[in-house]
């Protein structure tokens, strides 16, 4: 583990780093009499990168789907000012688009709505009858959208009023799309790796591309070349002659693309879901950071024997890199908790998920399907798995074998679980503001009164846990009872004064993860900590 300083983000002797989404100044810092705290990576300036495309002020406007806000970032500088914040009306921010009188057009994933904010800051809401809405852009006055489903529709909607008119449908999820140099509108299959176009006026659909890579976004060079992007992990980045058809395919290694924007000087800005930031590309896969990439949340986090810290970053498995940054391992969507086992990793997702993974082989075995949010998870001293099954209130097993059998419930929701010396075993429950001991399905209290304790570690004696409400580090003797807090001034949760209600989402649409601050021991016996408020892994030593 490769530290970078102290809790308030500054290299040893380095300049303060880059202000992130929980502080605007930069100097936030963990405190504790007890243990020294140092990032090992810096805090996130963007949360994720979804759709990104230059506004009038020759800035680019990056949407963050997960963090729900959207900033403006200087490509000269890679400075970064939050111009859509997330105590606003947008909720889930995906593609944005811009109209000819400076009007910034959002696709609300999420809650399924379309948003118009004019150059003074208001906010019109001009459709929620888009499903999943997510590519989106501008034809002069003219607004369109795709849906990011099955049976998808690409759609004109009116800012001014008037129903949308539906211009087709049979979209294998739609994504990042644009008009063409020949004025089609051209637009991804995502699910069927095809690139298709259509007339602004509607009509007969025609394909462009079949056997394109993973395609998530399509757009074009100002030489009118069409470049799609793959949202695989490879970064693999396709150009295509429409002229005559001839493909030019590179590998470019920024894991899970999302979107691009072209300057004036047709230079190439991507995004990526998977680890954010922003990325100047060069036609021939040479790369050049413009914002650095960081984690998307983090939430469950780990580390090996060999001394590799993981995080559970809800699209991938990620790490700090050493630099300051982080490093994606491996795309896997909708991961949230993690713990290391000798050899392999097991996961939680919020698709309700168990799986067990090689990092060395890269290859995953599913242990479980069909739980209902699962968030924590430990290993027992026999091998087995304890699962914090978060949507069902209640702590459940798997065995080496696969077999499932349920610990405890009537939990209210528990997020974390951690096992003693002695094989007993803990589950934190952050609504109830409690942790319990499970003794033989019965749940003995160990500690209440607490603010919404999320992550659960223990070492010998000591039970530590997250306090997400107050951002504190607590730590329980489970000899006598007794508590104290250890560290204070932790950026976990969302960022002080807001406060955001997020309802849950339709079935089968895509949601941001649940809030979810992490805590695991090192083989040395010092503290990791996701301080997912800030997007950097705390190690307390």
């Amino acid at each position: 583990m490769n530290a970078l300083g102290d809790g308030g983000g500054t290299s040893r002797g380095g300049p303060v780093s880059r202000p992130s989404r929980y502080d605007e100044t930069g100097r936030w810092q963990a405190t504790s009499k007890r243990w020294d705290t140092a990032r090992l990576n810096l805090p996130n300036p963007l949360w994720g990168s979804n759709g990104v495309t230059f506004g009038p002020d020759g800035r680019l406007y990056v949407a963050q789907f997960i963090a729900g806000q959207i900033s403006a970032v200087d490509p000269v500088s890679g400075d970064v000012d939050v111009v859509v914040a997330l105590d606003g009306p947008v909720q889930a921010p995906d593609d944005l688009a811009f109209g000819a009188d400076g009007s910034m057009y959002i696709a609300d994933l999420t809650p399924g709505k379309v948003w118009r904010r004019s150059p003074s800051g208001a906010y019109t809401l001009i459709s929620d009858a888009v499903r999943v809405p997510n590519g989106i852009t501008c034809v002069g006055d003219r607004l369109f959208v795709n849906e990011m489903r099955g049976n998808g529709r690409l759609m004109e909607l009116f800012p001014d009023g008037g129903e949308p008119v539906v211009l087709t449908d049979g979209l294998a999820w739609g994504n990042a799309m644009q008009l063409g140099p020949d004025g089609l509108l051209y637009y991804p299959h995502m699910m069927a790796n095809e690139v298709w176009r259509i007339s602004p006026d509607g009509g007969v659909p025609e394909l462009v591309a079949k056997d394109v890579h993973d395609p998530v976004a399509v757009r074009f060079d100002r030489g009118g070349v069409l470049v799609v992007l793959s949202r695989g992990p490879a970064g693999i980045v396709t150009r295509i002659d429409l002229g005559s058809g001839a493909r030019t395919v590179v590998t470019t290694g920024v894991a899970g693309l999302d979107n691009a924007a072209f300057d004036e000087e047709n230079r190439m800005y991507v995004s990526s879901y998977a680890s954010g930031g922003v990325t100047e590309m060069h036609a021939d896969g040479r790369t050049r950071e413009i914002v650095r990439r960081g984690f998307d949340g983090p939430f469950g986090v780990t580390v090996d024997l060999g001394g590799t810290v993981y995080a559970a970053d809800h699209f991938s498995l990620a790490s700090p890199d050493g630099s300051g940054s982080v490093t994606t391992r491996e795309i896997l969507p909708f991961v949230h908790g993690v713990v290391a086992d000798d050899e392999v990793l097991h996961l939680t997702t919020q698709v309700g998920e168990v799986r067990t993974y090689d990092p060395v082989a890269k290859t995953s075995r599913v242990r479980a399907t069909g739980l209902t949010g699962p968030t924590g998870i430990a290993v027992a001293p026999d091998g087995s798995l304890a699962i914090a099954e978060t949507g069902a209130g209640r702590i459940v097993r798997i065995g080496s074998d696969d077999t499932f059998s349920v610990l405890a419930e009537g939990l209210g929701h528990p997020v974390d679980v951690a096992f003693d010396d002695e094989g007993r075993c803990y589950a934190g429950d952050d609504r109830a503001g409690a942790v319990f001991r499970l003794d033989e399905g019965t749940l003995v209290t160990v500690a209440d009164g607490l603010g919404a304790p999320q992550g659960l570690a223990i070492r010998g004696d000591e039970l530590f846990t997250v306090e997400v409400t107050h951002r504190h580090l607590r730590t329980i003797s489970l000899t006598t009872g007794e508590s104290r807090v250890d560290a204070e001034n932790l950026p976990v949760g969302l960022p002080p004064g807001i406060t955001r209600p997020t309802p849950p989402p339709p079935p089968g649409i895509p949601a941001p993860p649940a809030q979810f601050a992490g805590l695991a021991i090192t083989p040395e016996g010092t503290l990791l900590l996701s301080a997912n408020g800030e997007g950097t892994i705390l190690h307390l030593s």
